[in-house]
């Protein structure tokens, strides 16, 4: 017949041992499920996944500047072929006149010999001679010194556009360049994430939401309110709130850093500039102290970064790929100056 005993409960010394093992087994087991033998492990991971969005931030904005500078020249250089192809046919119908005064001239009784010569040689050398000059009547002097001029003109325009073309060429060069490295680096930060488990990643992003909400709830007990166009723009900024970053973009759907700013001043019906490295003129220089809401923030010493101030030391920016727009400490990097537009 089967025993009805109950088995022997294990002293509270025991339950405490096996307790302690089975933690630690826990442990152990979800640590080796998030990282292999020699992979960093996840805060490891977002320490340099955050330099990396650094310095692809820095190239990101390097290239901004040379896009623009790209875009000028080409502006630029646009007016001076129109320049010179005006003074080109400005420059044809003086000869053609000089012509006719010869034509006339040569019907009347002969062409003067000086006005052949130049209509037949090279007028620029002909021209420095001053005797020729005497040679000839009034109205061929006017008409000869017009075309000197324009010559001069369009030598001086030629001249410059060709600067300006070798200009946009290295131009050109850099802003593939930056870009390049823009990308180098945010496919290594991309291929450090690829390390993580989906769970690790899913925890990162959660911590950078919560991050972004406490610092939200944070800038609305801020004693100062946004007004002004400071504060449109700072509102306008808000309704992009968790879009995503993305290097060069200026909306409507993805921003990067001054790509937001120069987006919410608009929005706001003031037009700023680019770049964090010509914002930073797009306004009046402020220290910590002074700083309101819907004011520029820039950070880190070369100037590279850029957000608005929300209130209570909290800023709201184009942050990285994966933090996207946020609120985030103004603590939490390099400030370096405030810029009232």
């Amino acid at each position: 017949m089967a025993s009805h005993r109950r088995p022997k409960q294990p002293g509270r010394a025991r339950v405490t041992v096996l307790t302690a093992t089975a933690a630690a087994a826990v442990a152990l087991s979800a640590h080796s499920a998030s990282a292999a033998p020699g992979q960093p492990g996840k805060d490891e991971v977002k320490a340099k996944v955050d330099a990396l969005y650094e310095e692809a931030e820095h190239a990101t904005e390097k290239a901004n500047q040379a896009k623009e500078r790209q875009e000028k020249l080409e502006k630029e250089i646009g007016l001076l072929q129109d320049q010179v192809a005006r003074g080109q046919e400005e420059l044809n119908q003086l000869r053609s006149t000089l012509g006719s005064m010869a034509s006339a001239q040569y019907r009347t009784g002969g062409m003067d010999q000086s006005v052949a010569l130049f209509l037949s040689g090279d007028p620029e050398t002909y021209l420095d001679k001053a005797s020729t000059l005497q040679q000839l009547t009034g109205r061929q002097v006017e008409a000869v010194q017009k075309i000197q001029a324009k010559q001069r003109s369009l030598a001086q325009q030629r001249q410059e556009a060709a600067g300006k073309l070798a200009d946009l060429d290295a131009t050109r060069k850099e802003l593939g360049e930056k870009k390049k490295a823009s990308q180098g680096k945010l496919a290594e930060a991309q291929s450090l994430l690829n390390t993580l488990t989906a769970q690790e990643r899913q925890q990162l992003k959660d911590e950078d939401s919560r991050a972004s909400r406490s610092e939200a709830a944070r800038a609305d007990l801020g004693s100062v309110k946004a007004s002004g166009r400071a504060g449109a723009a700072l509102e306008a900024a808000k309704t992009k709130l968790g879009y995503a970053y993305v290097s060069g973009a200026t909306g409507p759907s993805a921003y990067d850093c001054s790509g937001l700013t120069q987006w919410a001043y608009k929005q706001a019906g003031v037009s700023i500039s680019r770049t964090t490295y010509t914002q930073v003129n797009d306004g009046t220089r402020i220290g910590r102290s002074q700083l309101q809401p819907g004011d520029l923030v820039f950070f880190y010493s070369d100037l590279h970064h850029v957000g608005l101030y929300a209130g209570n030391g909290t800023v709201l920016h184009a942050s990285n790929p994966r933090g996207g727009v946020k609120y985030e400490s103004i603590n939490n990097m390099p400030f370096q100056f405030g810029v009232r537009v």
